[in-house]
């Protein structure tokens, strides 16, 4: 597995997304933290991992493992149900339904549950303590419903992981998968004056649109979800771009075509693709008429890892799983199981 160390040996703080539970966040981060040499790790998450047992499924989960030395932010039921010796070393304030977030020095190795905070500020904030502890790399492992901690505000690489616990199709995983990935690696704009203007645009309004000649309209809308009609009725022959600070769903992309057909050739603009919550058959049916997505920061993916067994009890072919994820992305695809 040294090609995947080495894309982990690149980066600052890596955040690990799933497509489902049980598709092996949590192994992913145990072999990190197993044969990662000479680093000072830093941990914390986006809601609770690493507990005896799922607490939805009450199915058994791996337990996460660190060493001697790892800092750790996590909430204080969470520390107190670590099987790890460990020193306080800041109370951060930030609350969370197990109690407030604690950072913390592991004064022994040993197994613990992680339960970070549910806010990207917070998570941010405790990026930067743990950076100023003096971590080498920071791991953020997270909650399987929630990508947003992927922003590249927060972490500056993402591993995708994903498995059998998907689907019991594995064409189904394999096509979910590959589309995720597209979303992640959607292209970012390359105009830095527009990238200027939307970055203005996203500091006053939810939603604006720039003009051929960078002139700006602002919508005064209070959600992006339900502002197509806004949209479509201030969109003229010299719109280029729209900006939108939120989540873009198939019902946004939707009812703009079905309020107009101005938005061919014109730009949609997203903060990141942790704001797109868009199907393959959307996605693909807005493009093909004319329309373009992208973002303004880019999301680095530099692996995929798999699981291909389900807790449910079914189990892919592991070999001829990894091969096709392999052809099929454009990015290492790892199954941490298997000596590749």
């Amino acid at each position: 597995m040294t090609n995947f160390l080495n894309e982990i040996n690149k980066c600052k703080i890596i955040s690990i997304i799933g497509l489902a539970k049980n598709v092996s966040k949590t192994t992913t981060l145990n072999y990190i933290i197993k044969n990662l040499e000479g680093y000072k790790l830093g941990l914390t998450s986006i809601g609770r991992d690493g507990e005896k047992y799922d607490v939805i499924t009450q199915l058994p989960k791996p337990r996460i493992f660190i060493k001697t030395g790892t800092i750790v932010a996590t909430a204080r039921q969470s520390y107190e149900a670590s099987e790890v010796k460990m020193e306080i070393l800041k109370k951060t304030e930030f609350n969370t339904p197990l109690g407030e977030i604690l950072i913390l020095k592991a004064l022994s190795d040993g197994l613990i549950e992680l339960a970070g905070p549910s806010i990207n500020k917070y998570l941010q904030e405790i990026c930067l303590d743990l950076k100023n502890l003096g971590c080498d790399l920071i791991l953020i492992d997270g909650a399987f419903d929630r990508r947003s901690y992927a922003t590249p505000i927060i972490s500056d690489a993402t591993i995708l992981s994903t498995g059998a616990s998907v689907s019991e199709d594995m064409q189904n995983v394999i096509n979910l998968t590959i589309h995720t990935i597209e979303l992640l690696n959607l292209e970012s704009e390359g105009d830095q004056q527009i990238i200027e203007i939307a970055q203005e645009i996203l500091k006053k309004s939810k939603v604006g649109i720039i003009d051929s000649k960078n002139s700006i309209k602002l919508l005064d809308v209070l959600t992006p979800l339900d502002s197509a009609r806004d949209i479509a009725d201030k969109l003229d022959e010299n719109s280029k771009y729209i900006i939108i600070k939120g989540a873009l769903t198939d019902k946004s992309i939707e009812d703009l075509m079905s309020f107009t057909d101005k938005y061919k050739e014109i730009t949609i603009l997203v903060e990141d693709a942790t704001k797109l919550f868009l199907s393959k058959k959307i996605k693909k049916k807005f493009q093909k008429k004319g329309g373009i997505i992208k973002v303004l920061n880019s999301i680095k993916v530099i692996a995929v890892t798999l699981n291909p067994t389900s807790p449910l009890g079914y189990r892919f072919d592991k070999n001829t799983f990894l091969n096709l994820m392999k052809k099929n992305l454009n990015v290492p695809v790892f199954d941490l199981g298997i000596d590749n």
